[in-house]
């Protein structure tokens, strides 16, 4: 998950305001040029070129005293690192995130919520889910608190949530998560790339409680929906798009729908060689 501009740009702190009479006043860092370069390589699933990016970025807000433009890199990092399996790298940027929260007085802010969802993502990747649930809940208090319903946010905060819940074996309560995850992106911009990632999390979480052959029936409908938004001629096959269809691919296929994995794979490529 990204920090948008309202994640970053808080009211003025002591520990964020320039002043020239300081022997090293604060610069801020150009957060937008950055996020647009760092899309363009990700569009490109550019994994490595990325990470030297963020990295750069890292140096120059640490160097200009830019707290708020640190504790933006770091965030886009968990993920970065995250993806690549960085495991201990991942963990200290959540570190690093978590204490810049702490420094600028940020606890109830819409920008401690998305740095407490990407720090739980990474400690659910890495199988720390009692790390990962308190996180989501204090996220969650944030965004509906700050969020209005529709914001897509909170759906990724569901659906995410809910990954967690199903893999600490409350099947039940994760189904529910997912189920407030595709309302919530029912009203969001292409956000049927979302629900599609949500149907399949569902067939997953269906066979964890039910087993493989129980769960056929339910698997086989969330299945279909997920096949059919991703289908839809309105999505912008972008970047992001071949990431989505790299990412579904493996459970299509571990489902037995080989040809739309295999598509999904194909086009995928094609997205990523064109760009």
């Amino acid at each position: 998950m990204s920090l948008k501009p309202e994640d970053y740009l808080e009211p003025a702190c002591p520990l964020c305001m320039s002043d020239p009479t300081q022997e090293n006043p604060v610069r801020r860092i150009d957060l937008q040029r950055m996020m647009q370069k760092l899309d363009e390589h990700l569009g490109r699933n550019d994994y490595v070129a990325a990470l030297r990016h963020l990295k750069y970025w890292l140096a120059e807000a640490e160097f200009y005293h830019d707290v708020q433009g640190t504790l933006a890199v770091y965030n886009e990092l968990m993920g970065l690192h995250r993806k690549l399996g960085h495991k201990d790298a991942a963990l200290s940027a959540v570190s690093h995130g978590l204490s810049l929260i702490e420094r600028l007085h940020l606890e109830d802010t819409v920008t401690a919520g998305t740095t407490y969802v990407n720090a739980a993502t990474v400690y659910k990747a890495f199988d720390m889910i009692d790390k990962a649930l308190p996180l989501y809940c204090s996220a969650q208090m944030i965004y509906e608190k700050n969020l209005c319903g529709e914001d897509p946010r909170l759906g990724g905060l569901y659906n995410n949530m809910a990954l967690a819940l199903s893999a600490d074996q409350q099947y039940d309560e994760a189904d529910s998560y997912y189920r407030k995850a595709l309302e919530v992106m029912a009203h969001a911009e292409h956000g049927a790339l979302e629900q599609a990632i949500t149907y399949l999390n569902m067939a997953d979480n269906a066979v964890a409680k039910l087993g493989i052959l129980e769960s056929e029936g339910v698997t086989e409908q969330y299945l279909d929906q997920a096949q059919r938004l991703l289908k839809l001629p309105e999505l912008p096959q972008n970047g992001y798009y071949a990431f989505v269809c790299e990412k579904c691919a493996p459970t299509f296929r571990y489902f037995g729908r080989f040809a739309f994995a295999e598509e999904l794979e194909a086009l995928s490529k094609k997205i990523y060689e064109r760009s």
